[in-house]
């Protein structure tokens, strides 16, 4: 199983929010560059970049973040936050991203998004399924919808999509453990699915449940930078 950090990037420092709340945050490093290379000075090759100014702003707004994280190190970065039109998606992949990450607007404007993969190719996007008990939540988590998590996965394979990552929104930020038996169900559901597990993880025995529940990657920040995972730890997986 692959562990791939996160940085969340607020006002051009590494932040985390609290189930996304923007009231709950927390500055831990004014570099993000710093971070970035002590993942990668760990052994780590890839990185989860989240734009939160971007994705408040709906747009792409800390992409000279992105261009110095990808020119300095050798991270393979997937970069998502406020990727709503085409010209979005350009400037993530001219600032040097691996994946350009999409959420929302596979909710709300299917053929757009199904328009970037024939132009960009499907396997360089990476789709986030925010989720609240088994349905689809949006707009920063405000917003839960009637589309069920398996039935919008199925849509998306269908599409071309190769990569997505989960994130249960009543467990991120919270260090009180994943959502093992909603990611088990969708493992057991689509077995072929490159599944990365999101929010939750609070230990290395988190993620030895994540590897065992068969996930191919796990998403983790907040554990990181509390201390309760030291990244050494992280080569015994």
């Amino acid at each position: 199983m692959e562990i791939i950090p996160a940085i969340d990037i607020i006002d051009g420092k590494c932040v985390r929010l609290t189930q996304g709340d923007y009231a709950q945050k927390k500055v831990y490093n004014e570099h993000p560059l710093e971070v970035a290379k002590q993942f990668e000075d760990a052994g780590l090759q890839r990185l989860h970049l989240v734009d939160l100014d971007g994705a408040k702003a709906g747009q792409v707004k800390n992409w000279k973040v992105l261009e110095t994280i990808a020119g300095k190190t050798g991270l393979s970065i997937d970069f998502g936050g406020g990727i709503k039109r085409e010209e979005d998606v350009r400037i993530v992949f001219n600032s040097g991203a691996a994946l350009a990450t999409v959420g929302s607007i596979a909710v709300k404007n299917e053929g757009e998004l199904v328009r970037w993969f024939t132009t960009f190719g499907a396997d360089k996007f990476l789709l986030g399924a925010d989720v609240k008990e088994e349905r689809i939540a949006i707009g920063g988590w405000l917003e839960t919808t009637e589309i069920w998590v398996y039935d919008f996965i199925d849509k998306y394979i269908a599409h071309g999509m190769q990569q997505i990552f989960c994130t249960d929104v009543s467990k991120d930020g919270k260090l009180e453990g994943p959502a093992i038996e909603l990611y088990k169900n969708i493992i057991h559901k689509f077995p072929s699915l490159h599944f990365i597990a999101s929010g939750g993880v609070s230990s290395m025995d988190d993620l030895y449940a994540l590897r065992d529940a068969g996930c191919t990657g796990a998403i983790v920040g907040k554990a990181i930078y509390e201390g309760r995972i030291v990244l050494d730890e992280l080569r015994s997986l």
